[in-house]
């Protein structure tokens, strides 16, 4: 009779234990999420360009433009010498050539996202400009290319009229270098013009002889 009671005990026991304790299958009661800002998104196309040439040992002068309005960057180094500050300029004197892959924060309010940057250092190889003088006539059409000998090969230099009020009526100079248009009137210009080959800019006198 005693042994009968022990175990009636024991069963009203392990009966109260499973009630007080919660099934582990239960689902769980909802958590309050904690509001938080959105993050900038960065995606591809994030900067108006995101290479660029530049030559060991000359100053650089490039600039990071965001595609996105309101977007500043964090400064960071870009390469050895080469720093990005936080209005987006480049600047230093690159000091070792190669070819760097350098993450960049693009930030909106508190919130950034990275994009990355290429950055090719080209060694420091001489050039010298060639075709300075074109000759034409006043109503006949002009065609001539300024270009340059030796600099780093496969880099395609830029031209950029620095006074164009010395360009003659009717001719034009584009940043490849052309020389084209049909020229007004007779008369002999001199055209400044700045040649860039990777950064490594020279000034130079463009000069166009129409008879």
């Amino acid at each position: 009779m005693r042994q009968r009671w022990v175990f009636l005990l024991a069963g009203l026991a392990v009966c109260g234990l499973a009630a007080a304790v919660p099934s582990l299958t239960a689902p769980l009661a909802p958590v309050a999420l904690m509001a938080r800002e959105t993050p900038y998104q960065s995606p591809e196309g994030a900067l108006v360009e995101d290479t660029f040439y530049v030559t060991e040992g000359i100053e650089v002068a490039e600039r990071l433009l965001p595609t996105a309005k309101g977007v500043a960057v964090r400064p960071a180094y870009l390469a050895v010498g080469v720093r990005v500050d936080a209005s987006g300029r480049l600047y230093g004197k690159p000091a070792r050539s190669g070819t760097y892959f350098a993450p960049v924060q693009l930030c909106s309010g508190s919130s950034c996202q990275e994009t990355r940057v290429r950055l090719v250092v080209l060694g420091n190889v001489p050039w010298v400009p060639r075709d300075l003088t074109f000759p034409g006539r006043a109503g006949v059409p002009l065609d001539g290319e300024i270009g340059i000998n030796g600099g780093p090969p496969g880099v395609i230099p830029t031209f950029t009229v620095t006074d164009h009020g010395r360009v003659p009526e009717g001719v034009a100079i584009g940043p490849d270098g052309h020389v084209g248009g049909v020229p007004a009137a007779a008369g002999i210009s001199e055209v400044p013009v700045r040649i860039c080959v990777a950064g490594n800019c020279a000034g130079v006198v463009v000069r166009l002889i129409i008879v």
